[in-house]
């Protein structure tokens, strides 16, 4: 028998629960000729398990005025539920069903496949998301993390209901857990440990991170999609760390001084000192592999050559020269404000519990990382950032005539 590895968190809120189940298995380890199959399959737990059928979960759901929902990431599915405490017991067994005893009927397959179908066209017009997709496809390649969570169009329309329900059988396969937050009843818990609903004849392996994730066959250093717009999208950066790594706590400095909010270096040589960009900043969310470190600008046609030079340039710097202590002092508080505004809600603090229990991380690791931090220097932030951080990768998106000068300054650099 199998039971989620839980995580209690209570706390003295109005009679409020918020539950996480992180199941780790995401979109890095769909299968070859499936891209999409996990978020296509976590769109449908909610449509159907257990004693419920479609209509009877939604009536059951919002007729306590509670919210549910299951989002595919690259690295887990992420059951979510939050209730009121009175109405724990009928809701919390859901989970276990969705888990469990997912329906998969053949018209909410097809359903949910034309939503992920309109959602793939949706993307297809937004000019971020373009460069953000040429960069992937150039830093993983075929590997899992080459592609969005939503799949491949021709991946999607082929998938059939029997793919779907044998992929459901393996979704404990590497073990799951469950954070709860809030008011949390005693006979709560109890349930949770006797409900048949989380109870399951699944093989558990140890759960490791996926090298799918890692691997790539793409050599090319830069990629670019058309569009007809005077916009022009630049993502400039490397595949780095897995959220864990000794090294991380560094990247999160540089990715806070870099970055985040008005004060940060990209904001101010970017915006306010040149004006070339309305929009930019640094993405590097935690993954189990090697997680992004990119930095994006938005920019109109006739700023982009500047915009890039600036961005290559902050680039070099990043390694080359240290920052000075008030930056460095700057971007701690950043990353501690960042941590704390992140755990406001009875829901993220469940979340970032699950994420990293999920991840084979110690609860206490964000108060660890804090420490780090305090104990790294300029000198050593630097040298981080030279070792992990020095091959970028180049994506573009906008107007054919302007992306071909860019392509021409990127190859002369």
């Amino acid at each position: 028998m199998s039971f989620p590895d839980l995580i209690l968190d209570p706390l003295s809120t109005p009679g409020v629960l918020s539950a996480k189940l992180w199941i780790r298995r995401g979109s890095s380890v769909d299968p070859v000729g499936q891209r999409g199959a996990h978020q296509l399959l976590g769109s449908l737990l909610s449509r159907g398990c257990g004693p419920y059928g479609p209509m009877e979960l939604a009536d059951l759901v919002e007729g306590c005025g509670a919210g549910l929902r299951c989002d595919t990431h690259e690295d887990a599915l992420l059951i979510s539920l939050k209730c009121r405490d009175s109405d724990a017991e009928h809701l919390l067994p859901v989970i276990g069903w969705m888990l469990n005893q997912p329906h998969l009927r053949q018209d909410q397959v097809e359903l949910e496949k034309d939503l992920s179908l309109q959602a793939l066209q949706r993307q297809r017009e937004d000019p971020f998301h373009l460069a953000y997709d040429g960069w992937r496809s150039l830093a993983y390649g075929n590997g899992g993390y080459g592609h969005d969570p939503l799949g491949f169009a021709d991946d999607l329309k082929a998938l059939q209901t029997n793919d779907l329900q044998q992929l459901a059988t393996t979704l404990q396969s590497q073990g799951t857990v469950l954070a709860l937050s809030g008011t949390i009843p005693d006979r709560v818990i109890k349930l949770l440990e006797k409900h048949d609903s989380f109870q399951s004849n699944g093989d558990v392996t140890g759960w490791m991170a996926s090298s799918a994730a890692l691997s790539s066959d793409v050599t090319e250093t830069l990629s670019w999609r058309e569009q007809s717009t005077e916009q022009v999208v630049i993502m400039l950066g490397q595949p780095s760390l897995a959220h864990g790594h000794p090294d991380d706590p560094a990247l999160r400095l540089l990715q806070a001084h870099l970055g985040q909010g008005m004060s940060s270096l990209l904001f101010r040589r970017l915006r306010e000192e040149h004006g070339v960009a309305y929009d930019v900043g640094v993405h590097h969310p935690g993954r189990a592999a090697a997680s992004p470190f990119v930095f994006h600008a938005a920019t109109s046609s006739d700023r982009a050559g500047l915009t890039l030079d600036l961005l290559m340039q902050t680039w070099t710097e990043m390694a080359t020269q240290p920052i000075s202590d008030s930056d460095l002092a700057l971007a701690r508080t950043k990353v501690r404000g960042q941590l704390a505004h992140a755990s406001q809600t009875t829901g993220q603090r469940a979340e970032r519990r699950a994420q990293l229990r999920g991840l084979g991380l110690p609860d206490d690791y964000d108060q660890h990382s804090l420490a780090v931090m305090d104990d790294l220097d300029s000198t050593r932030v630097q040298k981080v950032a030279s070792r992990y951080l020095n091959r970028p990768l180049l994506s573009l998106c906008g107007p054919s005539s302007t992306l071909k000068t860019l392509s021409t300054q990127w190859m002369a650099h």
